[in-house]
């Protein structure tokens, strides 16, 4: 008769392969960030503060890390992953954005 055919099944296993992929990449961006920031403190002469602020910057990136990892962790764990804790998402975006600030003061 009408012809209509119902739309496909929704696959559940892309949004949390795609999350996955990310904050595998999030990652990556957050290891650069660092690598240059480490790159950038040394190159600029070795002082106390330019070391704190390196420190600080490989701190905030194990931090991510941790965060990201936890996360793709219960991600690959199940076929309906559970929402990321508004704690994990606080501990993620205070640390991107620390990273951030760390590195522009590592610029000036």
């Amino acid at each position: 008769m009408g012809g209509v055919t119902p739309p496909p099944a929704r696959d559940p296993g892309l949004q949390p392969e795609r999350t996955r992929l990310a904050w595998r990449r999030t990652t990556l961006a957050g290891t650069v960030a660092a690598v240059l920031a480490v790159k950038t403190a040394l190159h600029g002469g070795v002082s106390a503060p330019r070391i704190a602020v390196c420190a600080l910057c490989c701190a905030l990136w194990l931090g991510f890390l941790a965060v990201a990892n936890r996360r793709i962790r219960t991600l690959a764990a199940s076929p309906a992953p559970t929402a990321l804790a508004p704690r994990h998402a606080t501990a993620a975006v205070l640390c991107t954005v620390a990273l951030a600030v760390c590195g522009a003061l590592l610029i000036l």
